[in-house]
């Protein structure tokens, strides 16, 4: 009866320590699956985190924002603008470095610098589309750009040169358009009323 009972203990013992290490086991992917599963939270590196706004998303479709925000939840950096902020993708960069790239080749790097902060200039200007790819692909905006494609090996002075305009180095004085007076075609880049023209290399920045 003794050896029944000391066999009937041992069982339970077994059974008490296989149901523990399966709850352990089990809430152990629950809090897994709760990370997964968080909300992410977006900040630009070279932005405080305390002045992050509006950057926390749920997934799933739960938060009907998430459409709303989608350029924010692809952005990789921030440019600021006055008031005014833009949300840069690493698409962005990649068309910006291919323009830097086919318009300044040969031409310093303050010059490179230059044709990024044009761009980031326009993007942020209500006469041009509000987004690095809009402004980029605008009708005959640049020569470079054709069907929609660049065809350019960007090199690293020219994503060196995007990352400085996009955190701020402009030496254009706020210029939305450029050209070369030695090269151009245009007319009206010709005659245009030139204001806060700047000489850079072989090109002329300037507004209107």
């Amino acid at each position: 009866m003794k050896s029944k009972n000391y066999a009937l203990k041992i069982i339970l013992i077994i059974l008490v320590i296989i149901n523990t290490k399966f709850f352990s086991t089990y809430s152990l992917q629950l809090n897994s699956s709760a990370v997964n599963n968080s909300p992410q939270i977006l900040y630009n590196k070279s932005e405080p985190i305390e002045n992050i706004d509006n950057r926390v998303f749920s997934r799933g479709g739960i938060n009907d924002s998430i459409n709303l925000y989608h350029e924010k939840m692809e952005a990789v950096q921030v440019f600021n603008s006055g008031s005014k902020k833009l949300y840069i993708t690493s698409n962005d960069i990649e068309l910006m470095s291919k323009v830097v790239y086919k318009e300044s080749r040969g031409e310093p790097y303050e010059g490179k610098v230059a044709v990024a902060s044009v761009i980031l200039n326009r993007a942020v200007n209500p006469k041009f589309p509000g987004t690095i790819e809009g402004v980029i692909k605008e009708k005959n905006a640049f020569s470079c750009v054709v069907n929609g494609k660049i065809n350019a090996n960007p090199d690293e002075s020219c994503y060196k040169a995007v990352m400085d305009a996009i955190s701020g180095t402009d030496p254009t004085n706020n210029a939305i358009y450029f050209y070369n007076p030695k090269t151009a075609t245009s007319a009206w880049m010709k005659n245009v009323n030139k204001l806060n023209s700047k000489s850079i290399g072989n090109h002329i920045f300037f507004n209107k």
